[in-house]
């Protein structure tokens, strides 16, 4: 309610309780039987749910109050308004003097009701959906006998979740128990499932037909979203929903979800009105109908109900009457406990204890309130009734959707499995929840004017066509948006600024996305939300190149360790060489110094001519033989290698690491507007000073040219167009630093943002979005520049130097052996000494003992010779 017609109900009742204390006690009509008890019921006569209520009650007096002293039941009317019902309670607690109270329906009458028995401590069982966490605390006398059912609203977010929709508009009844306890309740439920409230839209309980015909042409006029939760009171939703099919609100696209206080009496809709609601999907809450003492009560129920209220269709009873019956038990349960004459602190001590299961579920108080419900039931009305779908659980741990309720129940996070719903427009048609609407707020989606590579975005004015964006971000942002199963109309709106006053503007709700080369940095996520990246990911340092130097060309054909390999197979080679032919040539002979010159030149002479007149020996003229076979492999594979690398030009990077950069002092480039300076200054420890601003890669490139800068940083997007356009004068130098990344900023919170990131992994997936980059970013390819790694290593000749190693060592290993033959004659005589000499030392070394060994005389000869 409004500010000023609660402040009239808290001037009422102060005047109320006044009048109360100043009457006289003699002058009041004093229960009908001494000794008797009576119990208070305040209601709404003339709704469903009061007559729901009676009736319950009713029963529950012949069967829980047959026994002891006589009890009445004395229900008042509260009339629909709470200082009513207000004057009703002060009757029943000073003039009848019951010892309990149970109602009424509403917060707002509960309240008050509860403020007239704060001194005389007469139990309130209330029947509200809600009431707040300092109520009991304010009055300790009022109890909530009616499951708190604000976890509906988590509810109702499933349902909203499970058909993927983003938006929803909800209409409320304007009543402090709604505004207050309920409606923040489905915001935050909303929240968790990444939906949001898109309008509020809030309905006096007196308001007239015209102004709710307003609200809805107002919604359906300007309003792209067509998911509505409604929470309003039976008789006011049913008003809304004729409201709705005159205007042609329950038709194809549209969905309408209602609460508890509705969906709670759909089973009393007769066939007149239902006809307005097809297609309606609600929640209401979930007792069971099953059991003995169910149906007795249920005909029982049904009997008294026709002959009380013969104008009513339906006789089902619904939540409501179940819980005026437990709440009847309760209280009887406490009369018993504390006699006759117990009322007040003690019979409400008594009643906090009760401890049963009834018609409604659980009845067992904490902190002066039952169990809040944990499982509702959801329904779909169609033809002249409804269908129940299937149920919605929660407890500690979680959620979900099921078919059914017992202890071997299979839950769902969706409720697609469950029965078919019957939608407005056609059972089989799924809502989208939303259309396409002229008159609607488009979304403004802001686009970066200040980037200067036309490639991901281009902003082109004209006069008579208007402006015209195109660019890859602008490209993948339709693509993306067009791939969702929902998002709203959108128009592209440049924005002069840079790139951080760019994404604020999400935060000031000026944009509600900016599109562009805008990259993700932790100053910027205070304001906004990103989606994943949809480009590269880096930051990269680019570099002009020049030529290398030649120099020192005819030693790069190799590697280092192949050179070593050549030069001491080589130097092998030729030793075995000068070993072999030493005896027979006379020029190889002389001192040492020059014996060893002579063996270093006859090594690498080798490499260029087989010097076969020269050589006396075959098994030289063979090692010669492979050893130039395998030069002569070498020496073409250098020759060509050598050709290779001075005919193609080399070049190499005028600066080749960040560090060296660093201690250069040299100028810097970084983009204009980006993120890029306070990186380089605050993490690589650029100076401030040494840091130039541009744009474009052509500004980059002038830049090089005039020797303002030494290098450049680029974002890895930015750098492959950049080097793509001067791939023959730049190089990138080390890997990318990993950071930003082109991406798509939202609002915090915005509930587009996981639907959005669904679908870019679908356009990369489904090649879409390498498709868009092809077509608006075709770097040409830049040619690779050679680098050392052309050298040639020793792995691709392995099998040759095994080959001429191994020749080489064969030949000298024959020579050496035939050597020590020829000086030997009795060759047997050698092999049967050394056998006699392996023999004796075995038996030496096994019996601890020299044994003295013959040996023949001309077994050896007189000078010793070397065996190995």
């Amino acid at each position: 309610m409004g500010t000023l017609p609660h402040a009239f109900s808290l001037f009422a009742l102060i005047l109320l309780l006044t009048s109360g204390t100043g009457a006289d006690q003699s002058t009041k009509t004093q229960a009908i039987f001494k000794g008797s008890t009576g119990i208070g019921a305040i209601v709404d006569t003339s709704s469903r749910i009061g007559k729901e209520e009676i009736v319950a009650m009713e029963v529950a007096k012949e069967d829980f109050y047959s026994f002891g002293n006589l009890t009445f039941l004395l229900i008042n009317d509260s009339q629909k308004d709470t200082i009513h019902a207000a004057l009703e309670a002060k009757d029943l607690i000073d003039t009848r003097q019951v010892q309990a109270i149970i109602g009424p329906q509403t917060w707002e009458e509960v309240s008050l009701v509860a403020e007239i028995a704060r001194e005389t401590q007469v139990p309130i069982l209330s029947l509200a959906d809600t009431a707040p966490e300092w109520a009991p605390e304010r009055w300790p006398s009022l109890l909530q006998a009616s499951p708190d059912k604000r976890a509906q609203m988590k509810a109702i977010a499933a349902i909203v979740q499970s058909w993927n929709w983003h938006q929803v508009i909800v209409i409320y009844e304007d009543t402090d128990s709604s505004a207050r306890g309920v409606i923040p309740h489905l915001h935050d439920a909303l929240r968790e499932v990444n939906s949001e409230v898109s309008q509020f839209v809030a309905f006096s309980p007196f308001a007239t037909s015209d102004s709710m015909s307003k609200e809805l042409e107002n919604i359906k006029s300007k309003q792209f979203c067509r998911v509505f939760v409604v929470h309003l009171s039976f008789k006011l939703a049913v008003r809304l929903f004729e409201m709705a099919k005159k205007m042609e609100m329950m038709k194809k696209d549209y969905v309408w979800i209602t609460t508890d206080p509705f969906t709670s009496l759909v089973h009393s809709i007769n066939a007149s009105v239902i006809s307005s609601m097809q297609g309606i999907l609600g929640v209401r809450s979930y007792f069971p109908k099953m059991g003995r003492r169910f149906e007795t009560f249920n005909q029982r129920f049904r009997t008294r109900f026709s002959r009380k209220f013969p104008l009513e269709e339906k006789k089902e009873p619904g939540i409501y009457a179940v819980q005026a019956y437990d709440a009847m038990r309760t209280i009887a349960l406490g009369l018993n406990k504390a006699g006759s004459k117990g009322g007040g602190k003690e019979l409400l001590e008594n009643i906090l204890d009760a401890d049963f299961r009834g018609l409604s579920g659980k009845v067992k108080f904490k902190n002066q309130k039952v169990a809040a419900a944990e499982i509702f039931e959801i329904v779909n009305v169609i033809g002249t009734g409804y269908n129940e779908l299937g149920y919605w659980t929660y407890w500690s741990n979680g959620s979900g959707f099921s078919e059914n309720i017992h202890e071997n129940s299979t839950y769902n996070s969706s409720m697609i499995d469950l029965e078919q719903v019957h939608w407005p427009g056609g059972p089989r048609y799924t809502p989208r929840g939303w259309t396409t609407l002229t008159s609607a707020k488009l979304f403004r989606i802001g686009v970066a004017s200040l980037s200067g590579y036309e490639e991901y975005v281009k902003v082109e004015s004209d006069d008579r066509l208007g402006t015209n964006f195109s660019g890859f971000a602008n490209e993948v942002f339709k693509a993306t948006t067009a791939s969702m199963p929902f998002f709203p109309p959108y128009e592209f709106q440049y924005f002069n600024g840079s790139y951080n006053e760019l994404v604020e503007q999400l935060h000031l709700k000026n944009f509600d996305a900016v599109v562009g080369d805008v990259e993700i940095v932790a100053s910027r996520h205070q304001y906004a939300e990103f989606t994943y990246p949809y480009t590269e990911t880096g930051l990269v340092l680019i570099v002009p190149v020049r030529s290398s130097s030649k120099a020192w060309s005819f030693i790069k054909p190799f590697t280092a360790t192949m050179w070593v390999l050549i030069s001491v197979i080589t130097v092998y080679n030729g030793f075995v060489v000068w070993w072999i032919e030493r005896k027979h040539c006379d020029e190889l002979q002389g001192s040492i110094p020059n014996q060893i010159g002579i063996m270093i030149w006859l090594s690498f002479n080798t490499l260029f001519s087989l010097n076969g007149p020269k050589l006396h020996s075959n098994l030289s003229r063979m090692s010669g033989v492979v050893w130039l076979f395998v030069a002569l492999i070498i020496i073409q594979t250098y020759t060509a290698n050598l050709t290779s690398m001075l005919t193609v030009q080399r070049l190499e990077p005028t600066i080749p690491t960040v560090e060296e950069l660093l201690n250069s002092n040299a100028m810097v480039g970084c983009c204009t507007g980006s993120y890029t300076e306070r990186y380089l200054a605050e993490v690589l420890k650029f100076k401030s000073q040494n840091l130039l601003h541009f744009q474009s890669a052509e500004s980059y490139a002038k830049g090089f040219e005039d020797k303002k800068i030494s290098a450049a940083f680029l974002g890895t997007p930015f750098a492959k167009i950049f080097l793509a356009k001067y791939c023959n004068s730049f190089i990138q130098i080390g890997p990318p630093y990993k950071i930003g990344g082109f991406r798509f900023a939202f609002p915090r919170g915005s509930p587009l943002l996981a639907s959005m990131n669904e679908a870019l992994l679908n356009l990369s997936e489904n090649g879409t979005l390498q498709e868009l980059e092809k077509r608006w970013i075709t770097p040409q390819k830049c040619p690779k520049m050679p680098s050392d790694s052309s050298s040639l290593g020793p792995s691709g000749f392995r099998e040759l130097f095994f080959i001429t190693g191994g020749t080489t060592t064969i030949a000298f290993v024959i020579y050496v052996c035939h050597t020590n033959l020829l000086r030997h004659k009795n060759v047997w005589g050698i092999i049967s000494a050394v056998l006699k000499r392996w023999l004796s030392s075995r038996r030496h070394f096994t019996s601890r003992r020299v044994a003295k060994v013959e040996i023949p005389p001309k077994a050896f000869p007189e000078a010793p010779v070397s065996l190995a």
